[in-house]
C-alpha cells in the first residue's frame, strides 16, 4: 500500500514507520521535524493549514494519523486543543478527498479520565466506558472520534482509532523499578503502559483488518508496569471501584478484550524481558 504517516517523526512514528515499510509499504512521512531518512520520504508540513494536508495526502491508499500535540502540559490548554482539532479535521478531510482506503488514527488513553484523580467508575475500563476527558489535550481527543465517526458516517471510508496507553521504548523500562514500592505513583492510567512495538502491531492490523464505519480500540500491554496483582493494586487505592470481571495475575486494568477479538492484537512485548 502507499500510506502516508503523519507524525512520523516521533516516539511511536518513527517506529511505525519503520514496521510499515520494512512490510513492504511505501510510506511518505509528513511532520513538522525531519525523521532522516533519504530525500523525498519525509516531508515537512503544518497540518493546520488545510491546504498543506490536501496536497501530501492526495494520491495515497491509506492515511496514520499520528500528529499531534502529544502530551497536556507542553503547550497552552488552547493551543492544544486548537492545534490537535485543526490538523486533525484537516487530515480526516484531506483523506476523505483522497478517496483513502482507510483511516487509521491515535486517539488517546487519557479520554477514559486520566489522571484519575476522580476513580474510575469501574475496571477493567473498556470502550463502553463514559469518556471523562479531563484536559483539552484529552478533549481534542474525544472530538477527534466524534470527527472519525461522522467522516466515516458521510464517506463510506472506514475510521479507526487507537487509544493508545503510555507509550514505552526499550530503554524506558529502566525506570519501571522507580514505581514498585509505591502504587500511587502510576496510579493515573491504573498502572498502564504499550510497547511501542506492539503500536506498530496495533497498527499494522488496523490496516489490514476489515472494518466499517468508525471504531475506537484500547492499545495497552497485557499486564502493568507492577510486579503486584492488578486486583490488590485495585483495592488499595481504588478500593471503591467495581470490578466488572475477574482480573487475573497482573493483567491490564486498561481492557484489550475488543482489540484482540476484532482487530488480532495480541501484545508481543511487555517490561518483564528486560528484567528477567
Amino acid at each position: 500500500m502507499k500510506i502516508v504517516v503523519t507524525g512520523g517523526s516521533g516516539k511511536a512514528g518513527r517506529w511505525v514507520v519503520e514496521d510499515l515499510r520494512r512490510q513492504g509499504h511505501d510510506v511518505r512521512n509528513v511532520d513538522w521535524s525531519h525523521d532522516g531518512s533519504e530525500h523525498g520520504l519525509c516531508l515537512l508540513a503544518d497540518l493546520t493549514d488545510p491546504g498543506q494536508a490536501q496536497e501530501l495526502i492526495a494520491g495515497y491508499d491509506a492515511v496514520l494519523h499520528l500528529a499531534a500535540i502529544p502530551a497536556p502540559g507542553i503547550r497552552s490548554e488552547a493551543e492544544t486543543f486548537r492545534i490537535n482539532t485543526v490538523s486533525t479535521f484537516n487530515v480526516f478531510a484531506a483523506a476523505v478527498a483522497a478517496s483513502a482506503e482507510r483511516v487509521v488514527w491515535a486517539s488517546s488513553e487519557t479520554v477514559l479520565g486520566l489522571p484519575f484523580d476522580t476513580p474510575p467508575l469501574f475496571a477493567p475500563i473498556d470502550e463502553t466506558i463514559e469518556p471523562r476527558p479531563e484536559s483539552s489535550y484529552a478533549l481534542s481527543k474525544l472530538v477527534g472520534e466524534e470527527m472519525a465517526s461522522q467522516f466515516a458516517r458521510r464517506s463510506g471510508v472506514p475510521f479507526v482509532g487507537l487509544r493508545f496507553s503510555n507509550i514505552m521504548e526499550p530503554p524506558d523500562y529502566q525506570q519501571f523499578p522507580g514505581f514498585w514500592d509505591d502504587p500511587l505513583l502510576r496510579k493515573w492510567n491504573l498502572w498502564g503502559y504499550v510497547d511501542v512495538r506492539d503500536v506498530s502491531q496495533a497498527v499494522r492490523r488496523s490496516l489490514e483488518t476489515p472494518i466499517r464505519g468508525s471504531d475506537v480500540f484500547i492499545i495497552a500491554a497485557a499486564d502493568t508496569v507492577m510486579t503486584r496483582d492488578s486486583s490488590d493494586l485495585l483495592a488499595e487505592v481504588y478500593p471503591d471501584v467495581p470490578l466488572q470481571r475477574e482480573v487475573n495475575g497482573r493483567e491490564t486494568l486498561l481492557a484489550i478484550d475488543r482489540a484482540r477479538e476484532t482487530l488480532g492484537y495480541e501484545p508481543e512485548h511487555g517490561w518483564e524481558e528486560h528484567h528477567s
